[in-house]
């Protein structure tokens, strides 16, 4: 009997997910040697603080302060880059694919904004790159979308990506409670990131809308090009406004792409969702993402977004990619053929104009309580060829001030957003005009 060679894995990163990854392949490792073939050993651990008190059980002598002692170990054949942050986390990666080893990664924000330099370094120095755990933790999105459907043109994908916004959006409409309140208790039950707004303001869920245009579509699409509104100005008025209409309000990623056209575009921004639409089922932390495609037609996954299990679980099934990668027995995650495809189905493609996304509206608007004001609202939109589907008035907790509530039949961004510069500019619009956006 041959000897079954020896796998060495080491971590850049002992976090959350780096001790999740290091106790699951403990717990099941001889079941995953079994499958594979080989041994596993994990190597090494990078981190910060040599004396912290873990949850997991490592001996001393794997741990280390140095990153190199793991990108520059000669028998570590994968590295796992689980830091988080951008630079730091570049120079290592570039320098471990430098070294021809192979790379695993959850940092979405990297891929995001480096995924070109670092799939061409990969493909140069002969080593691999991979990124499961980049989007919606446990859901295996990107085998999917490279894999399993890859026969498919994709004129729609969207989601709910981010499970800390979720959890808050889900909160505020079961309990009736406001923003601020939900928001304390997910930071206290360690939710929030340490940079708020990756949660808050989209920022989590735009990086990973943009490794999915790319996977469906080829083309990397800047942040800046994004439609991209967190969920900070979201009111209990809004949420139960929504529920009147028919509608949940959900954090969503939306990309869409016009075959004839050939337009494509990117937003990420709460939205109004049909109660009938299976999304606004997915509640609470976990994520959802539906693809439409042209050959399988609508595929749904739901699953759990974030967390040391979920995001481990992927990071762990991209390193068992990566040992069948060592043995030869599957193809390169960003070789020159993939690459090429990711070039061809990016032929021609351009990013929509506002005046070509088209779609439906809902807008909060807190005014005078005086005659009149609902006419000058329809004329401004009117003007705007903006028109007014559904409106509910409600009484402020302002004296002499009303809230005035509707959502538009279809237009465009370019019309309702000069729509609600006009109606801000208005003296009966006590404040600036609080618009969402209708799923459809």
């Amino acid at each position: 009997m041959s000897q079954k060679r020896t796998i060495r894995i080491g971590l850049l990163g002992f976090g959350t997910v780096g001790q999740g990854v290091w106790k699951h392949i403990q717990n099941n490792g001889e079941a995953l040697e079994r499958r594979l073939g080989v041994h596993i050993e994990l190597t090494r651990a990078v981190v910060a603080n040599m004396a912290k008190k873990r949850a997991v059980r490592i001996a001393k002598s794997k741990l280390t302060t140095d990153h190199l002692a793991v990108v520059e170990d000669p028998e570590i054949d994968v590295v796992c880059e689980l830091m988080g942050g951008t630079q730091h986390a570049l120079e290592l990666t570039l320098r471990a694919l430098e070294r021809g080893k192979i790379v695993v990664t959850a940092n979405k924000a990297l891929i995001c904004e480096h995924g070109d330099e670092l799939f061409k370094a990969a493909r140069k120095h002969g080593g691999n790159y991979f990124y499961e755990a980049s989007v919606a933790g446990g859901i295996p999105i990107i085998k999917v979308l490279r894999e399993g459907l890859v026969a498919n043109r994709f004129s729609e994908i969207y989601g709910i990506l981010n499970g800390t916004s979720n959890y808050i959006l889900t909160r505020m409409e079961r309990e009736g409670l406001s923003f601020a309140t939900i928001l304390k208790d997910a930071r206290e039950l360690g939710y929030v990131e340490a940079d708020e707004s990756l949660d808050l303001d989209g920022w989590d869920a735009a990086h990973k809308a943009v490794i999915l245009a790319y996977l469906a579509h080829g083309r990397w699409i800047r942040t800046q090009s994004i439609q991209l509104e967190g969920i900070r100005g979201i009111t209990t008025e809004d949420i139960e406004s929504a529920r009147e209409f028919g509608f949940k309000i959900k954090l969503l990623a939306i990309i869409k792409r016009d075959f004839t056209t050939n337009k494509i575009s990117l937003g990420v921004h709460p939205t109004l969702i049909a109660l009938a639409n299976m999304m606004s089922r997915v509640d609470d932390v976990f994520n959802g993402i539906s693809l439409n495609g042209d050959v399988a037609g609508e595929t749904f996954l739901v699953g759990r977004g974030a967390g040391q299990d979920a995001t481990a679980s992927a990071v762990i099934s991209d390193i068992v990619d990566a040992i069948i990668s060592i043995q030869g027995k599957a193809h390169h995650a960003v070789s020159t053929a993939a690459i090429q495809a990711h070039r061809e189905i990016s032929k021609g493609v351009t990013l929509a104009k506002p005046s070509e996304i088209i779609g439906s509206f809902y807008l909060r608007l807190e005014v005078k309580d005086e005659p009149g004001v609902l006419s000058q609202v329809a004329q401004v939109c009117a003007k705007q060829n903006v028109s007014i589907a559904r409106m509910i008035q409600k009484a402020s907790a302002k004296g002499n001030a009303a809230s005035l509530i509707f959502t538009t039949h279809t237009t465009n961004e370019k019309a309702i957003s000069d729509t609600v510069r006009s109606l801000h500019r208005l003296d009966s619009v006590l404040s600036r005009p609080f618009l969402l956006r209708i799923f459809a």
